[in-house]
């Protein structure tokens, strides 16, 4: 996945839209740049009076005889000499204080953009669908959102804003340059078309390199993700080494590119040193031809000197922070390309909000799958009625978990469509839609959070009692309260701390307590022990009553009480019926049913 190529004048735009939301910030530095660029032309000035005005004996314009007239003492050369020397001084330390302070409000401005910019992406990576999400690793997505985000203080703090406080000092100093000696300034800018050919001779590499660094290096979070979230696994299996060796194989991947772009950088950088290195050699060349013919004092010359250093400091400024952004821009890549990126399950323009929900389901002729040309679902047609409990049975792989997820729109049919009450669900808001339901996942997914927090997850606002007795209606209450804190216990990563069993019961609590029209349950005893399932089942037919319920289970013991079963074979329906009917027919569900009873007795 990769987007167009972002260009210069592109990414300098996105990245002052971030840099205008933090005005006060931006005038600081601002503030911050420009007395240190006044500070860095008055520079040179002591030393030119003293030189030519003190040493040499030249007479002083007239006003500055008059600022002389005005300092304490006698107008001596002692006295100068030291006025010469505190000035300097003073120069130094203010621009110097003047530094640290554009430093503090650099790194102020960039750290606010960053987070803002990540806060930006975080927000979106949580929209795009699950289709997405299932294509891309988890710790690539980790290294945009903490690593690549930072480009964007790159490029604003060492890219924009010192190209500003490089022009205005390139004007003041090039002003004063062609007041001193007009040809020797316009010998002085005579690098710059060299400077130019360099920059885009470079420019399209160091942005290719960039963008292989950052993708190389997004593979390293993967790779430490994939690992540590399946750390069972490779110790059952002895894996760890072969682990290391990926990892290492990744780290020297990520190397060789970061060499390979630092090695482009360095040739550039090389060439514009050269190329300012011989400006100035001629520059100095002719200067002192003109020193001794008389046309120019030595503290002119030393003037113009100084000045040419920092004259060609913005220029080399301006063409490295060319170099700098088209670094960053790999970074920025990435980060535009999620940004960018339009999910596939979005709200409809007028997509209006679910106020009340009956619990009416229609689905009619519906064709998906995850890949193209590959269709999970093929044609499917149910209707579900207000308040009824339907169960979807079938051998892996027949589409019951696809079916349901079509329902809360995590994704979008490729043909057909889903009705909630009249209404297709692609008409409605997606916020209002996943509001009217609750759902168990086959996989008990549990937060690093208290007990509590993890039960409310759905309901924040949730009291005390209200949490509890979610937690007794799931069975969980019991093994809750043997805990040191009880619901305050805070878990481990993904219930860690936590047997299957415990965690299937709180990912119910937490469905229950959301108490929506529509409870689906996929697998929702899967992890646990006959007897828990014998009363957790007669738990949910109590509080499903009155509830559009949607079951998906392999164990047909769980889904007895259905008011309908589904038989799902090969992405179709092949019966519907309840448990005595399906049995009788001698069809699907009772060759499963039997393979299941007979399996355990």
């Amino acid at each position: 996945m990769r987007s167009r190529r972002a260009s210069l004048f592109e990414v300098s735009r996105w990245a002052l839209g971030y840099a205008l939301c933090r005005w006060a910030a931006l005038l600081g530095v601002i503030g911050a740049m420009l007395v240190k660029a006044g500070l860095d032309v008055l520079k040179p000035w002591p030393m030119v009076f003293l030189v030519d005005h003190v040493l040499q004996g030249r007479v002083l314009p007239a006003w500055a005889a008059r600022l002389v007239e005005q300092l304490p003492g006698p107008a001596t050369a002692p006295y100068l000499i030291g006025w010469s020397v505190g000035a300097t001084v003073a120069l130094f330390l203010l621009s110097w204080a003047a530094g640290l302070a554009s430093t503090y409000a650099n790194i102020s401005l960039g750290q606010r953009m960053v987070y803002d910019l990540a806060a930006d992406l975080y927000a979106r990576l949580q929209k795009l669908s699950l289709r997405f999400h299932a294509r891309r690793a988890v710790g690539d997505n980790i290294r945009r959102v903490t690593g690549d985000c930072a480009a964007l203080s790159i490029i604003v703090k060492d890219g924009l804003l010192p190209v500003a406080s490089a022009a205005i000092s390139l004007v003041s100093m090039f002003v004063i340059m062609w007041r001193v000696n007009p040809l020797l300034a316009f010998m002085a800018l005579a690098v710059v078309p060299c400077m130019i050919l360099v920059f885009r001779g470079y420019a399209g590499p160091m942005l290719d390199r960039s963008y292989r660094q950052q993708e190389l290096e997004g593979r390293i979070y993967s790779e430490v993700e994939q690992t540590f979230s399946g750390l069972a696994i490779v110790q059952a299996f002895g894996r760890e080494d072969l682990n290391d060796a990926r990892f290492r194989q990744c780290t020297a991947s990520a190397l060789h590119a970061t060499l390979d772009l630092t090695n482009v950088q360095l040739q550039f950088k090389m060439l514009m040193g050269l190329t300012t290195a011989l400006g100035t050699a001629a520059i100095l060349w002719f200067g002192t031809q003109q020193g001794l013919a008389g046309t120019m004092t030595v503290g002119t010359i030393l003037l113009f000197l100084s000045y040419l250093g920092s004259l060609y400091t913005p220029l080399e400024s301006v063409m490295y922070i060319s170099s700098t952004i088209q670094g960053a821009a790999g970074s920025v890549q990435r980060v535009w390309e999620i940004l960018e990126l339009e999910s596939d399950v979005k709200d409809k323009p007028g997509a209006v909000t679910l106020e009340s929900v009956k619990g009416n389901i229609l689905i009619e002729n519906v064709t998906f799958g995850y890949e193209v040309n590959r269709p999970v679902l093929r044609g499917v047609s149910l209707e579900i009625n207000p308040g009824e409990t339907v169960a979807l049975v079938g051998p892996t792989g027949a589409g019951k978990t696809t079916l349901a997820a079509l329902l809360p729109r995590f994704f979008d049919p490729w043909g057909g469509r889903i009705t909630l009450d009249g209404r297709d669900v692609r008409d409605v808001q997606l916020k209002s839609l996943r509001g009217h339901v609750a759902l168990v996942l086959q996989e008990a997914f549990l937060f690093p959070l208290s007990i509590s927090e993890n039960i409310a997850y759905g309901q924040p606002h949730a009291s005390v009692a209200l949490i509890e007795a979610a937690a007794r209606a799931a069975g969980a209450h019991e093994f809750v309260s043997r805990l040191p804190r009880g619901y305050q216990t805070v878990i481990g990563e993904r219930g860690a701390t936590l047997s299957g069993g415990e965690r299937q019961r709180l990912a119910i609590a937490r469905a229950l307590l959301k108490d929506a029209p529509i409870l689906i349950l996929d697998e929702p005893t899967s992890a646990l022990d006959a007897e828990t399932e014998a009363a957790l089942v007669e738990t949910l037919r109590k509080l499903s009553a009155g509830k559009t319920t949607l079951i998906i289970a392999h164990r047909l013991s769980t889904v007895r009480y259905a008011t309908r079963i589904v038989v799902l074979s090969e992405g179709r329906i092949v019966e519907t019926g309840a448990h005595e009917q399906l049995l009788a027919a001698q069809g699907h569900y009772a060759r499963l049913y039997r393979m299941q009873t007979e399996g355990n007795a």
